[in-house]
């Protein structure tokens, strides 16, 4: 008798089902295999930026995936060395040439405000902060992404995100670091000026805080210093957290320096300069 299957499309797809319910394929899935395209990536004993360095991965080794927590691949390479490794370095499709801790944090980029939440107004109510705060994070997250960083948006375009959901999000992906960015207002126009660094829990955050308020020393406006602030997106945060006042949005010296291109791009460097100050001890 000559067997002739009526559909193999179905019999495969009832395989995979039936391997699936068995736990049978999720095993195979985690055993493909990535390449460290990047020179000395690092293998830590744990999933995350805080643990010990173990091997040194070069350049086009093929590292066998054994599991997966937070973003980070449990790997095997050739020499049977295992440790866990930042997933979006592996096949990095970029023009990375040096992997820095920088490049294995998780960051949270937080623009305050958006979507019918405008944020504070400036002089004669023309502008909104909201603005303003995305422009910045996204100038803070293309640098950080092209030193290897995984940036994390609370949001990317003028929607509303409630403040429970900003740090809720750094919480749930264990983020390494979260920054959230502002402008300040004050009760009459032309009355505050400057920027400063807030943080909440002294414990997690305060040093993230000293290493990016001291890169802001050399702006055009003033700074205020490192301060306690009680607001909910730093201070429901298990994450290290800040927010950054970055100048009074209704004082016209301020907003000149905030609606530039210039001024912009001078704060992202030196949050970034910050960041990397911080990490720089990591592992």
């Amino acid at each position: 008798m000559h067997f002739k299957p009526k559909n193999w499309t179905g019999l495969i797809t009832s395989l995979a089902i039936l391997l699936v319910a068995s736990g049978l394929l999720l095993a195979f899935t985690h055993h493909n295999s990535v390449t460290a395209t990047l020179t000395n990536l690092n293998l830590r004993d744990g999933p995350g930026l805080t643990y010990k360095v173990t091997h040194k991965v070069k350049k086009n080794t093929r590292l066998t995936i054994l599991g997966e927590k937070d973003n980070w691949y449990h790997v095997r390479d050739s020499q049977n060395h295992f440790g866990w490794v930042a997933s979006w370095l592996v096949d990095h499709p970029g023009s990375l040439k040096r992997v820095t801790n920088l490049s294995e944090a998780t960051i949270v980029l937080d623009p305050g405000h958006g979507g019918s939440d405008s944020g504070a107004l400036s002089i004669g109510q023309k502008h909104e902060e909201k603005t303003y705060t995305l422009e910045l994070a996204n100038r803070v997250a293309k640098k950080l992404r092209a030193r290897g960083t995984h940036v994390i948006m609370t949001r990317s375009t003028d929607k509303t995100v409630s403040l429970a959901d900003r740090p809720a999000l750094a919480n749930t992906d264990d983020a390494s670091a979260f920054i959230s960015f502002h402008f300040d207002s004050a009760p009459s126009d032309n009355l505050g000026s400057g920027t400063t660094t807030y943080y909440y829990h002294r414990n997690s955050s305060y040093e993230l805080a000293t290493d990016v308020n001291n890169q802001m020393n050399d702006l055009p406006l003033t700074n205020r210093g490192v301060k306690y602030g009680n607001f909910e997106v730093i201070r429901d945060n298990s994450r290290p957290a800040l927010l950054l006042e970055m100048g009074y949005i209704n004082t016209k010296k301020d907003f000149s320096n905030i609606s530039s291109a210039q001024y912009q791009e001078q704060v992202a460097n030196r949050v970034v300069a910050g960041l990397s100050k911080y990490f720089s001890a990591a592992g």
